[in-house]
C-alpha cells in the first residue's frame, strides 16, 4: 500500500514538475542537494518517487529552486 501512495498520479506530476524546474534552473541533483544541505540521494529518491516530501521540505525545495510552490500545488488540483 505504501508504495502505491508514494507513486500516485498526483505525486508523479509534482515530482516531474520539481525535476523539470531543477533542470531549467541548471541544477544537478548534487548542486541542489548542496543548497538544501542533504545527500544527493535525497533528490534522487524524490525524483524517482521512492520518497515523498512533507510540506516543510516541499517549501524548502521550492525556495532552493527559486520557484513558486503554488505553481506546483496547482498541479495537484489538475490545473
Amino acid at each position: 500500500m505504501m508504495g502505491k501512495t508514494v507513486s500516485s498520479e498526483e505525486n508523479g506530476r509534482l515530482t516531474k514538475w520539481l525535476k523539470d524546474k531543477r533542470q531549467e534552473k541548471g541544477h544537478t541533483m548534487r548542486s541542489l542537494a548542496q543548497i538544501l544541505g542533504t545527500p544527493h540521494s535525497f533528490i534522487g529518491k524524490i525524483e524517482n518517487q521512492e520518497r515523498r516530501l512533507d510540506v516543510v521540505e516541499f517549501m524548502r525545495y521550492c525556495h532552493a529552486l527559486e520557484v513558486d510552490p503554488i505553481e506546483g500545488l496547482a498541479l495537484l488540483k489538475g490545473e
